[in-house]
């Protein structure tokens, strides 16, 4: 099984920690932002989070560097470009990019600046490769709420033309959920779906939060449904898609280590589960290489990648043309 050869399907892929470390070398130089270094792989070593992170919050600290450069429309449509090309080189045929779009504006852009110049970056890496893409708008769960109602005002004329769900990330404490039930409850009456990152950090009650109180139709993670009955149940009974992605649980310490990851056990009681990189850079990964992880670590075969891939179909947020056009991909692959 030439995992590299096989379409791929990419759910959960945040922008900001999937730049290049050249591009971000050459951007600080044409905008004179100071950065610790401009040795490519000094900067690597400052982008690349260690496998032995003390905590997701050490993880999160790498993000620092590339949203000080993504804050001009040229460079955020460019990174958004470069990571469709990424994408496409591994054979990946759609991806949903998410973002922040409330860490970009330290130097004037507009919500809708912003929202538009990334779009424009995906379209064409649409137009020159062989890939669809769309775009999950994150918020932080530190920030104010009231902030996060212009971003879904904006992000409205953009749906169903690039702009797919809404998202909450950053930092995980109990009970998270309950502030943002009245823009979530909005955003889902605008037509957004609803990915949250959830159960990620030992908190498994949090999921069962984000599918009751928020709608969830798709969890970040979920690691820790495995430590909360309830919130295992209802994940399962309401096929409830979890976007795994081992490196980074491993970074975190989500899990300890990549044997003990809990997707295999998942998967063979039937939940519905997807492999996903989540941050290309900061994780120092490909889509190709956590298959590869979790195909040595468990001894996936090809019929397994198939029902993991098509998981990842009925779960993309795209339309039924898109989903036909995926599935058709799996037809000559044996």
């Amino acid at each position: 099984m030439n995992l590299k050869q096989l379409p791929k399907i990419e759910l959960h892929c945040h922008l900001d920690g999937s730049v290049r470390p050249e591009t971000i070398i050459e951007l600080a130089k044409i905008e004179n932002i100071k950065l610790p270094s401009y040795d490519i792989e000094s900067i690597k070593n400052i982008l690349v989070a260690p496998m032995e992170c003390s905590s997701l919050n050490e993880y999160l600290e790498k993000f620092e560097i590339p949203v000080a450069i993504m804050q001009s429309k040229e460079n955020l449509k460019r990174i958004a470009y470069e990571l469709m090309e990424d994408s496409a080189k591994e054979n990946i045929k759609y991806i949903e990019i998410r973002f922040a779009p409330l860490l970009h504006t330290n130097k004037g852009l507009s919500s809708e600046d912003i929202i538009q110049s990334v779009l424009e970056g995906i379209t064409e890496g649409e137009k020159n490769y062989n890939i669809k893409g769309n775009l999950i708008l994150s918020f932080l769960r530190h920030m104010p709420v009231e902030t996060i109602y212009d971003v879904i005002e904006v992000g409205r004329k953009y749906l169903g033309n690039g702009v797919v769900a809404i998202d909450l990330c950053a930092n995980e404490e109990k009970g998270f959920s309950e502030k943002f039930v009245n823009p979530f409850s909005l955003g889902k009456k605008y037509g957004y779906k609803v990915t949250i990152h959830a159960g990620e950090t030992g908190i498994g009650e949090n999921v069962l939060d984000a599918v009751q109180l928020l709608g969830a139709e798709r969890i970040g993670h979920g690691i820790h449904i495995k430590n909360c009955k309830e919130a295992y149940d209802i994940v399962k009974e309401k096929n409830i898609f979890l976007e795994m992605c081992p490196t980074s649980n491993v970074q975190t310490k989500a899990v300890d280590s990549f044997n003990i990851h809990p997707i295999f056990n998942f998967h063979k009681d039937g939940i519905k589960v997807t492999i996903n990189t989540d941050n290309r850079t900061v994780s120092n990964t490909t889509l190709s290489n956590e298959y590869n992880i979790i195909k040595n670590n468990f001894d996936i075969d090809l019929d397994i990648y198939k029902n993991i891939y098509l998981n990842s179909v009925d779960a993309a947020f795209t339309d039924s043309q898109t989903k036909e056009m995926l599935k058709n991909l799996l037809k000559n692959v044996d």
